[in-house]
């Protein structure tokens, strides 16, 4: 949805309302700045691009704007933030809106101006009158977090709409060493065609080479160790983590869903499940199932579900101020391995 209205911007086919709601921040932040780049050239984006807050300024202001010729002739953009009233939440009682101009105004919006709503909700109240028709009039774009699955088609796409060429694994192993942060992803994504400037082409030894381990990745890698028997290495990444700020209390919470899904995955194998029936069975990308498969003849279920249980206690003593957070996950370690 966002990749065709990307391509209507860019082709200067604009839409005279935009909605963009949802807690996807990059993707909305990433259409705005479309928006702007397209409709205005850069001497018109003093006079020709207003912002408004919602939460502070009544929308009749906004709208008023909207109708007011551009100063130079062309087009004018006008953003809208936080309109809660498209919610059910309460906004600020000084602020008094007056909806029916805004009603009025969608039904016949100013062909010079191209309004863009932002509400960086995760719903709507579908209820409101105003929801509904804002919803009818405008188009519509709904920046919701992505599934993994989604993540790394997106990550394609980036690569592709670009003129590069990526490979699977590469698109893989991205999205498993940055996680599901778009604008990190963005980061990582740029270091890499730049460095590929030349080929044109991202491979697997590309993203090993260039891009930033994650959290998620780090705590990967100590489960590994962990599934491996490997207390040395353990100890070291674990060490090696707390020298970076990591709170003990995060990389328990990744270590133990970690360790939950290599259970679930081998519980699944042994019933007879194919890795994409899993895949689909837990929803998450075949890439992940596949690492824990490969992982799953390392242990047995009895010492996995063990393993989990005490993770379990150890995070609730941690919550309630029982010791020394760090020392509690390391002995926790030394006592499963040993």
């Amino acid at each position: 949805m966002f990749t065709e209205a990307w391509k209507s911007i860019k082709k200067r086919k604009f839409s005279p309302v935009y909605l963009l709601y949802g807690e996807e921040q990059f993707l909305i932040e990433e259409t705005k700045n479309l928006i702007v780049e397209h409709a205005l050239e850069s001497e018109e984006r003093e006079f020709g691009l207003s912002v408004y807050d919602l939460e502070e300024t009544a929308v009749d202001v906004a709208i008023e704007d909207c109708e007011t010729i551009p100063f130079f002739g062309g087009n004018k953009v006008v953003i809208m933030k936080n309109p809660y009233f498209l919610t059910a939440e309460k906004g600020k009682e000084k602020v008094e809106h007056n909806l029916s101009t805004f009603l009025e105004y969608l039904n016949q919006p100013s062909p010079s101006t191209v309004a863009v709503i932002i509400a960086p909700y995760e719903k709507l109240d579908e209820r409101k009158k105003v929801t509904k028709e804002l919803k009818k009039k405008a188009e519509v774009l709904h920046a919701k977090k992505m599934t993994e699955h989604d993540t790394i088609n997106w990550i394609k796409h980036r690569f592709e709409s670009a003129g590069y060429n990526i490979t699977n694994g590469a698109a893989e192993n991205l999205q498993l060493l940055v996680g599901l942060n778009l604008t990190q992803l963005n980061m990582e994504i740029e270091k890499l065609k730049l460095y590929s400037m030349e080929d044109k082409t991202i491979d697997e030894d590309k993203v090993a080479l260039l891009v930033s381990r994650s959290l998620e990745d780090n705590v990967f890698h100590l489960v590994d160790q962990v599934v491996q028997r490997n207390l040395k290495g353990v100890l070291e990444t674990y060490r090696d983590l707390l020298k970076r700020n990591e709170e003990p209390i995060k990389i328990l919470a990744v270590v133990a869903s970690h360790l939950r899904l290599l259970f679930q995955v081998k519980a699944l194998l042994k019933k007879g499940y194919s890795q994409a029936q899993i895949a689909k069975q837990l929803k998450i990308h075949p890439y992940r199932v596949k690492l824990a498969a490969a992982k799953s003849g390392n242990f047995d279920e009895q010492w996995l579900l063990n393993c989990l249980e005490q993770l379990s206690e150890l995070d609730y003593q941690m919550k309630t101020g029982f010791g020394n957070r760090e020392k509690m996950l390391e002995l926790f370690f030394i006592r499963v391995l040993v």
